[in-house]
C-alpha cells in the first residue's frame, strides 16, 4: 500500500540520462534507414535510480522484417510478438516494435498482437509506470506519459492505467507486482494493492513455471519478507504457497525464551538472512524458507508448557519436496535443498571424536558442509531478527566444528569408497565372492577407515575383508 510519508514529488525529475554509446551507434542505423528507436523498461528504471544496468530493451516504429533487413545479425526471438535480439558490437540487443495488445482471453497471453505507430501507445500497454519510461538513443531525453519517474522519486509500484484491467490481461502482473516492490523496497500504491485480490482468479491461470521464475527472483531480492508478506496479505501465497500458511501462527516461545517470532515470521527472517549469509545463493534462500516447516506438524506441549518440536527436520524435508516438485524446481535443485533441510539440525559439541567429525563430512557431504553452515546462521538469525555474538557459545562451537572439519579434509585421505586402498575387484581376487557381500564389506571397511584413517592400506584392509566376509558367512 502506498504511504504517503515516503512521497518524494517536490523532487526535480530528471529530464534527460546517459546513452551508452553502443545504443547511440545502433540507433544511427535506425535513422539512416527512417526509423525511430527508444530505449525502454527496466534499463531506464534503474538508471534513473542510479543503477548499473546492462540488459538493453529497445522499442521501435521499425518492424521485425525492417530490423532484420537493417542490421547483420538478428534472431527472431519473439517475432509473433514483434520482438527480435539484435547481435550488435558483441552484445545481444532486444528489439521490439510498437505494439499494442488485444484482450488476454486466458490472462496469460494476448489474444493478438498489432503494431501501432505511436510510442505513448506501446508504453500505454506496459505493466507498471516505473516500467512505462522511454529515452531517446540519441539526446538520452526522457518520455514519461503515465507519471513513472514521479512514482520511482515516491518509491511507489503503480500499474500503467487502471490496475484491474491491466492484472486482468496478464494473471502473472499480481505477482510481478510484489516481486518489484521487493526488489525495489518500494511500497504498492493502495489502488493497485486491493486490486490484487480482486484478479486472482486470473493469477490462477499463471503456469507453475511463470510463478516459479518470479517466487526466485524474490528470494533473491535485498528483503524477501517483503515480498513473503505481501504474497500473503493478498491471497498470492494461498494459492501457490499454502503450506506456508499453516506455520502463521504456530507459536514457539515458551519459558526457555529461545524464540521470538512464530513459525512463519521466523522462515521469513531467516529467509532475509539468505542474504547475508549466502548473498545470490537460491540454494540457501529456499533452504532458510522452508527448514522449520515441519514443526506445525511436530510440534508437542508438555504438561509442564514446554514446547518442543522433535524431527521436525523429517517433516520439514518432505513438505519442502512436494512444494518444489509441485513448483517444477529442478531434480538437483530440490535434492540439494531437501539435503540441506534434512541436515540443518546437527548439533555439535567439543567432544566429539575424530571420527564422529569424518562421519558428520561423509553424511552431509564436503561441497554442502559451507551452505550448510550458511543456512545454520541464517536459522538463527531467525529466532529474533539479530545476527548472533561472535562471543555466543554457539557461535564458538561452530568455529571450532569449521576448524576441524578443515583440518580433516586437509588431512584425511579416505572420506569415500573411491578413496580407498582397495575396490571390489581386489575383494573379489582376494576370493571373496561377486554380489551384494562385496558392497556391504566395502562399507564396514569405510567405517573403521573414519574411525583410524591410518587402516587405509591395500594389505591391512585386504586382511580385514577375508575377516569380515568369514563373518558374514
Amino acid at each position: 500500500m502506498e504511504n504517503s510519508n515516503n512521497c518524494c514529488c517536490c523532487q526535480k525529475l530528471t529530464e534527460k540520462i546517459e546513452i551508452p554509446d553502443i545504443l547511440r551507434q545502433m540507433n544511427k542505423i535506425f535513422v539512416r534507414n527512417g526509423f525511430e528507436a527508444y530505449l525502454v523498461g527496466g534499463a531506464v528504471r534503474d538508471i534513473l535510480m542510479g543503477q548499473n544496468a546492462s540488459d538493453w530493451d529497445v522499442t521501435t516504429n521499425a518492424k521485425p522484417d525492417d530490423v532484420m533487413r537493417i542490421f547483420k545479425k538478428v534472431i527472431p526471438t519473439g517475432i509473433e510478438h514483434g520482438t527480435v535480439t539484435v547481435r550488435f558490437m558483441k552484445t545481444s540487443i532486444e528489439v521490439t516494435t510498437f505494439r499494442n495488445e488485444g484482450k488476454y482471453t486466458d490472462g496469460r497471453h494476448p489474444d493478438n498482437v498489432s503494431f501501432c505507430a505511436s510510442l505513448e501507445e506501446d508504453l500505454s500497454r506496459r505493466d507498471f509506470t516505473v516500467n512505462a519510461i522511454a529515452a531517446e538513443l540519441e539526446s538520452g531525453k526522457i518520455i514519461d506519459p503515465f507519471g513513472g519517474r514521479k512514482d520511482i522519486l515516491s518509491k511507489i509500484i503503480r500499474t500503467v492505467g487502471n490496475p484491474v484491467e491491466r492484472f486482468s490481461e496478464d494473471g502473472l502482473r499480481t505477482v510481478r507486482a510484489v516481486r518489484f516492490a521487493a526488489k525495489l523496497g518500494f511500497q504498492i500504491d493502495e489502488a493497485t494493492f486491493f486490486a490484487i485480490p480482486m484478479c486472482l482468479e486470473k493469477t490462477k491461470s499463471v503456469s507453475i513455471e511463470r510463478f516459479r521464475d518470479e517466487f526466485c527472483k524474490m528470494l533473491l531480492s535485498p528483503k524477501p519478507s517483503l515480498a513473503l508478506r505481501l504474497m500473503e496479505h493478498t491471497g498470492i501465497m494461498e494459492l501457490f504457497l499454502r503450506e506456508l500458511l499453516t506455520a502463521r501462527g504456530c507459536i514457539q516461545a515458551d519459558f526457555r525464551k529461545f524464540h521470538t517470532y512464530d513459525v512463519l515470521d521466523h522462515l521469513y527472517t531467516a529467509c532475509d538472512a539468505s542474504t547475508i549469509y549466502a548473498k545470490g545463493n537460491l540454494i540457501i534462500a529456499l533452504a532458510a524458507l522452508f527448514h522449520d516447516i515441519g514443526k506445525v506438524q511436530a510440534k508437542k506441549v508438555t504438561d509442564e508448557g514446554k514446547i518442543t518440536f522433535y524431527n521436525h527436520e523429517i517433516y520439514s524435508e518432505k513438505i519442502c519436496r512436494s512444494i518444489m516438485t509441485r513448483l517444477k524446481f529442478s531434480n538437483e535443485q530440490i535434492e540439494n535443498v531437501c539435503h540441506l533441510v534434512k541436515e540443518h539440525m546437527f548439533h555439535y559439541e567439543s567432544n566429539w571424536s575424530d571420527g564422529a567429525v569424518r562421519r558428520f563430512i561423509v553424511r552431509v557431504g564436503k561441497e554442502n558442509i559451507e551452505k550448510l553452515f550458511a543456512l545454520r546462521m541464517c536459522d538463527v538469525y531467525g529466532k529474533d531478527g539479530k545476527e548472533p555474538s561472535s562471543n555466543d557459545e554457539n557461535m564458538i562451537l561452530l568455529d571450532e566444528l569449521k576448524n576441524r572439519i578443515a583440518n580433516e579434509l586437509e588431512t584425511s585421505n579416505a572420506l569415500t569408497l573411491k578413496n580407498m586402498a582397495v575396490n571390489g575387484n581386489d575383494l573379489m581376487k582376494s576370493g571373496i565372492k561377486e554380489g551384494k557381500k562385496i558392497g556391504i564389506i566395502l562399507n564396514l571397511l569405510l567405517e573403521k577407515i573414519l574411525d583410524n584413517p591410518k587402516l587405509n592400506d591395500k594389505e591391512t584392509l585386504l586382511k580385514l575383508a577375508i575377516e569380515a566376509n568369514r563373518q558374514i558367512s
